[in-house]
């Protein structure tokens, strides 16, 4: 997302292609216009929280990127590409949203407020313990973020193979040089673990950030399309897909091992 900068001032520039990954290095609000329609599968993605720029979760505050438009300006521009990402979708595509329940002004702030305003229906709702927290002693401290599944018309090739619950439990990912509070690439791995592989299968991540849902895409054999505003973060995203590319791919039985290993 824009993150403050206004549209015009962000460019967009050819995408770099590795393998069967394509990286964009732009706003997404100007980059998913220019996509072709029903040529996305499945979209995974956090886009950023609005939540200023000075924010904390146990004693370490986070200065990842410019996070603090007008609240009003920020559910628009969710709307906005939440609208394009359903252009893309196929028939039957998923969006796992990766977003939490925000405080701003002693109130909280749902992101059903805009997600309802979209025509994506809701499959469900999953909750991710991430294992950190704020200590604001006014209310019961927050660990959980939600993975909002995301639906275009009401059935999606997706099986429980693993035979999971509804609950997450994963630290989340990054160092203070790189994304701070990616999430990680086992829990990605599980979302997509469920979806047939028999046909041409893309991933879409609008908020790429340190690339974690790309490399998932690398290690399981499906094509990915990333978009990142940041080109710290681009670079990232662009040198840990290419890391993934010299890696053995997991196969088939693999994945669902990996999904069946995971279970609490």
């Amino acid at each position: 997302m824009a993150g403050g900068k206004a549209a015009e001032e962000i460019m967009v520039i050819e995408p770099v292609r590795i393998g069967d990954a394509t990286l964009y290095l732009g706003d997404c609000l100007l980059v998913l216009p220019t996509l072709e329609a029903e040529s996305v599968d499945v979209v995974v993605t956090s886009p950023p929280y609005n939540l200023g720029n000075k924010h904390h979760t146990n004693k370490h505050k986070h200065y990842p990127y410019n996070d603090d438009l007008p609240e009003e300006t920020y559910q628009i521009q969710q709307i906005a590409m939440l609208r394009d990402l359903y252009r893309l979708g196929v028939n039957g595509a998923s969006v796992f949203y990766n977003h939490k329940n925000r405080i701003k002004d002693g109130l909280q702030i749902t992101p059903y407020e805009w997600l309802l305003q979209t025509p994506w229906g809701i499959k469900q709702e999953l909750v991710w313990d991430n294992g950190t927290h704020n200590f604001d002693l006014c209310r019961f401290f927050p660990r959980t973020e939600r993975i909002y599944w995301l639906i275009k018309g009401k059935q999606t090739p997706w099986e429980n193979i693993g035979r999971r619950h509804d609950m997450f439990y994963y630290q989340p990912m990054g160092t203070a040089t790189e994304h701070t509070r990616a999430f990680p690439v086992e829990l990605v791995n599980i979302l997509l673990s469920g979806f047939n592989n028999h046909r041409p299968f893309t991933v879409l991540d609008p908020f790429m950030g340190s690339g974690t849902t790309g490399v998932a895409c690398i290690q399981t054999g499906r094509k990915f399309i990333g978009i990142e505003i940041s080109p710290d973060y681009f670079q990232v995203a662009k040198a840990r897909i290419e890391e993934a590319m010299m890696q053995p791919r997991l196969l088939p039985k693999e994945k669902e091992t990996l999904a069946q290993s995971e279970l609490l």
